[in-house]
């Protein structure tokens, strides 16, 4: 657990130990300990380190500054639950392998999709020589266009890493097949 610590200018800080605490800061570490330091502070002073949370970034939108509290109770445990946030450390940035490498492992990965399901249905269809129209899928799967569109491009193309071929007929219509 952290300790905090408040100065005169009712700035609150977050430190790993009483040792790293300037001299002359009242010091707490837990939500008993901020309301017997309070149980001696003017009722503006509770008003003012809220307000000094209200509307910054990190501590939330809805923190909204107040004009005076309820009771001094209601307003050390806003006030402690605000400050909880000091206690959490910025997130890192996560450790996320490159697009190719993450589509590779996919690949590799890849399962033969179940019998008699939508998926297994459109890859036979779009494993024929003549391939499949938006319109023979759609009626096969009853999926609507962008639908059928988006799992060529996802499922089948990018997570089994099949190649897809996709041309226009003399009718204007659209073919999809499957290129070995």
């Amino acid at each position: 657990m952290r300790l905090f610590a408040i100065d005169k200018d009712e700035t609150i800080t977050a430190f790993p130990a009483a040792e790293h605490v300037p001299e002359g800061q009242e010091q707490f570490a837990s939500e008993k300990e901020l309301a017997k330091l309070a149980a001696n502070w003017p009722a503006d002073r509770l008003v003012n380190i809220w307000n000094s949370f209200a509307g910054v970034a990190g501590f939330g939108a809805d923190l909204k500054p107040v004009k005076k509290f309820t009771d001094r109770k209601t307003a050390v445990k806003r006030v402690w639950v605000a400050i909880q946030k000091l206690d959490t450390p910025a997130p890192q940035a996560a450790d996320v392998a490159p697009k190719k490498a993450k589509a590779a492992k996919a690949k590799e990965g890849a399962s033969v999709p179940r019998e008699f399901s939508k998926k297994a249905i459109v890859l036979e269809m779009l494993r024929r020589k003549e391939g499949a129209t938006l319109a023979e899928i759609a009626k096969a799967t009853k999926w609507q266009n962008h639908s059928i569109r988006g799992f060529i491009s996802g499922a089948i193309t990018k997570k089994m890493g099949l190649k897809v071929e996709s041309t226009r007929q003399e009718g204007g219509e659209r073919h999809y097949r499957v290129v070995s």
